[in-house]
């Protein structure tokens, strides 16, 4: 076992956009990132390019639509440490923006399993290992597509994009910290959205093909600033970086 004093973090979806940039901010923090990637060679590729940097980085193999392989994750970073302060589950998928007349429960099933049921089965994996740690947290990377009052605003673009699938798998999401939060408050529960609601900017990602006019590090800015929340912090909450954000 490994310095018990270090703080330690998983990060889903880690070997890119912002999971990768949230790897690096806190790995510059003297933190050890465990590197979660579901393709092992963009992985290591990553890893390495974060080590390279100074950061102390484990590559973890971990799917997260997998029993198996999530399983496998805690086994090796129980090999390196006896506890996880900080979880950010910000693996996603974004769907095929399929019209609502032609959703099937087959292509809504499938972003569920990513943006839904993936950090379900990863929180539960971890948490005795979270439950280990002094302050733990979790963050969950979610969308202003996922709020109600979001959606619903006309002058919000994504009022705009008909879609079934990735809005409401984020807004379950949503509920979901909600729920975890009230329930666990020995651990803190908390969403970020990468963009800035009010002024309905979104950050440039694989994702939504670097369309968005944030930068990757300005879209981790909200994941970070709950990934480093103190003890008197706040659970159950959603924000992106300019602040609190309506459900």
């Amino acid at each position: 076992m490994t310095n018990t004093q270090q703080t330690s973090v998983l990060i889903t979806g880690g070997n890119k956009g912002l999971g990768l940039e949230a790897a690096r901010r806190l790995g510059a923090l003297g933190w050890r990132v465990f590197l979660g990637s579901r393709d092992e060679g963009r992985g290591r590729a990553a890893a390495a390019e974060l080590a390279a940097g100074g950061a102390d980085v484990i590559m973890v193999q971990l799917d997260v639509t997998s029993d198996a392989s999530v399983a496998g994750a805690v086994k090796l970073v129980r090999e390196h440490a006896d506890r996880l302060d900080v979880l950010i589950n910000n693996a996603g998928a974004p769907g095929g923006g399929v019209a609502p007349a032609d959703a099937t429960a087959e292509e809504i099933h499938s972003v569920y399993d990513t943006n839904v049921y993936g950090p379900v089965r990863v929180t539960h994996a971890f948490l005795p290992l979270l439950r280990a740690a002094d302050q733990p947290r979790v963050v969950m990377v979610s969308s202003g597509g996922g709020s109600f009052s979001v959606v619903t605003d006309p002058g919000q673009p994504f009022s705009k994009f008909h879609e079934l699938a990735y809005s409401s798998s984020k807004a379950a999401l949503n509920m979901i910290t909600v729920r975890y939060a009230q329930a666990l408050p020995e651990i803190k529960f908390n969403v970020a959205t990468p963009g800035e609601v009010a002024n309905r900017k979104f950050a440039a990602t694989d994702m939504n093909h670097h369309t968005g006019e944030l930068t990757v590090t300005e879209g981790t800015d909200s994941i970070v600033r709950l990934a480093t929340i103190g003890a008197d912090g706040p659970s159950g909450i959603f924000v992106d970086r300019l602040g609190p954000v309506a459900w």
